[in-house]
């Protein structure tokens, strides 16, 4: 495994970590108390193009970093809101690379430009009331009807719903197939029948939106079928289990400004009549918070070379997803307990991060359902023969 990269990319990683430092950050709680991401942060966002990570250079995007670059540039994005992380990170994850690796050539130079560039938003629509988990039990249905296809139902936790623009939707397509009767399709937010419902109210991820997403006969021209019909379910999955390097890059990142945060504090909060930074709890507590730092560092730059390496990286993903998702709530839970008190109020950064980590165990694959897919590879890998 080779993780050094070029003086290309290492330039822009620094560049994002002083934009999120010294621009973003600033301004982070601000961002927590009016649930918005000031406009002037997105405005540079889009200069930077972090909008366009995941998008080749003939379209518009960065070009070809890879997914180990992008991890280092999501690692960078963590160390601040992870409201601001999650409106770049669902983007140009989820929201963009099914039109990246399934898009007609049509559809590439249709979609992708305005997308690389920030003028249009991406979100990706699976999630319903009854298909969380269970994927695959979702009831939208599409309907060709002459050169279009008729979308009806309902999802929900869509995250930037709200303002994006261009929707890679899931829908059944043929109910008697089971998963192999689901398409995926691009939807924009101007078709007719397409409206948003309800915005969420969230216990974190604040700056980030997420809502309903209604289809009411939302008429679709048949060209944006995204991939082939009835491969929609398998797509996702793909989509899903390649961008979970990226999920565990961003979780690092926070982690890593945590413990910059505890060993600051514990250097400089005094008790009974020392730093807190000499008492042995304490000191174990940011040794076991470094050990899950580097372990995320490592796995996650891993996962991500394998799938630079087009190498197979089902279980690998589901693991480092989950291990990721699971450090980050320790690392949170640990910084509450170094401040204390002031761990637990809102002028502090930390309560923030509490209340973000909590959904990376949830979103885009539970941590239980991350276990499933690790143990289904594994017996599939030991089979007798």
């Amino acid at each position: 495994m080779d993780f050094n990269i070029n003086d290309e990319l290492r330039l822009m990683v620094e560049t994002v970590r002083d934009f999120v430092d010294n621009e973003v950050d600033p301004v982070s709680q601000r961002i927590d108390e009016e649930d918005r991401i000031p406009e002037e942060i997105i405005e540079k966002a889009k200069e930077m193009g972090l909008f366009g990570l995941s998008i080749p250079e003939e379209y518009g995007g960065v070009g070809s970093i890879g997914m180990l670059g992008k991890c280092l540039i999501y690692e960078q994005l963590g160390r601040t809101c992870n409201g601001f992380t999650t409106l770049i990170g669902a983007h140009t994850g989820i929201g963009t690379v099914g039109i990246v690796e399934l898009g007609t050539e049509e559809q590439k130079k249709k979609y992708l430009p305005d997308l690389a560039s920030g003028d249009r938003l991406g979100a990706f629509a699976l999630t319903e009331p009854d298909a969380g988990s269970d994927a695959a039990n979702i009831k939208t249905t599409a309907v060709r009807k002459g050169d279009k296809y008729i979308l009806n139902g309902t999802k929900h936790f869509i995250t930037n719903a709200p303002e994006a623009d261009i929707f890679t939707v899931m829908a059944v397509t043929d109910k008697s197939k089971g998963p192999k009767g689901i398409t995926s399709f691009i939807v924009e937010k101007d078709f007719p029948g397409f409206r948003i419902g309800t915005i969420e109210r969230k216990m974190g991820l604040r700056g980030s939106h997420t809502a309903e997403v209604i289809l009411e006969d939302c008429e679709v021209p048949v060209e944006n079928v995204l991939g082939q019909e009835g491969q929609g379910y398998v797509n996702a999955l793909k989509i899903l289990a390649n961008g979970r390097a990226g999920l565990a890059a961003r979780n690092l990142g926070s982690m890593q400004k945590l413990l910059e945060l505890c060993v600051q504090y514990a250097q400089q909060r005094v008790q009974f009549g020392k730093p807190i930074a000499s008492f042995q709890a304490v000191q174990h507590m940011l040794a076991d918070m470094a050990v899950d730092i580097e372990t995320t560092r490592w796995f996650t730059y891993r996962v991500a070379w394998m799938v630079d390496q087009g190498m197979k990286v089902i279980k690998e993903a589901a693991a480092v997803k989950y291990f990721a998702s699971e450090a980050y709530c320790r690392v949170a839970d640990k910084a509450v307990q170094i401040f204390g008190g002031m761990g637990y109020m809102k002028d502090f950064p930390i309560e923030r991060y509490y209340r973000d980590a909590r959904i990376t165990r949830i979103y885009e694959g539970t941590s239980e359902i991350q276990k499933n897919i690790i143990a289904s590879q594994l017996l599939k890998e030991y089979a007798l023969a």
